[in-house]
């Protein structure tokens, strides 16, 4: 079975941009789970909510996570920012892979975003920065026991992509 690297932590913390600079740096397969989830269900994750519910939503992505876990390519896979949040997935992502929660403040998450990352996020459409970053910093401290199961965390507040990836590909060098 191949290595599992599950990425988590709240929206916008740079889960798929960290994963896919991984992929092309380590060669493993990049698997961005709401990409993958919207293609298969051919909507958008704010339509699957608005017209199949949350849980339905949850389950499709619980079994794409059993999916990835039981591959035998070696893959770096972006979770969504609430996969962690739901029944056990935590404890069953830690015990298929190495989880790695990518730790950031509600404020540098909310430079982070752009006009349209915040238009697709429902959650975050219309508010105003102080809005946002009050809305998040509830949010974040709410998933926060659920994201620091993870077996590994990276404060990224003061690092760059690039400091970051090399703290990550350290934690792989361990796992082989």
């Amino acid at each position: 079975m191949g290595i599992k690297l599950f990425l988590v932590g709240y929206m916008g913390c740079g889960k798929s941009s960290l994963g896919r600079k991984l992929a092309k740096v380590t060669g493993f397969e990049f698997v961005d789970m709401d990409s993958v989830i919207e293609h298969r269900e051919g909507a958008t994750i704010s339509d699957i909510f608005n017209y199949a519910g949350e849980e339905y939503f949850r389950r499709a992505e619980r079994a794409l996570i059993e999916e990835l876990a039981t591959s035998e390519q070696n893959t770096i896979i972006s979770t969504g920012g609430g996969a962690p949040t739901w029944k056990d997935n935590m404890d069953f992502m830690n015990s298929a892979g190495e989880c790695i929660y990518l730790r950031r403040t509600a404020e540098q998450i909310a430079s982070r975003l752009s006009p349209h990352g915040r238009q697709k996020r429902p959650k975050l459409r219309g508010l105003n920065d102080e809005e946002l970053v009050a809305f998040m910093t509830k949010n974040m401290a709410e998933r926060e026991p659920y994201y620091s199961k993870a077996g590994r965390i990276v404060e990224c507040a003061e690092r760059s992509d690039e400091q970051i990836i090399e703290i990550i590909l350290s934690y792989i060098k361990d796992y082989e």
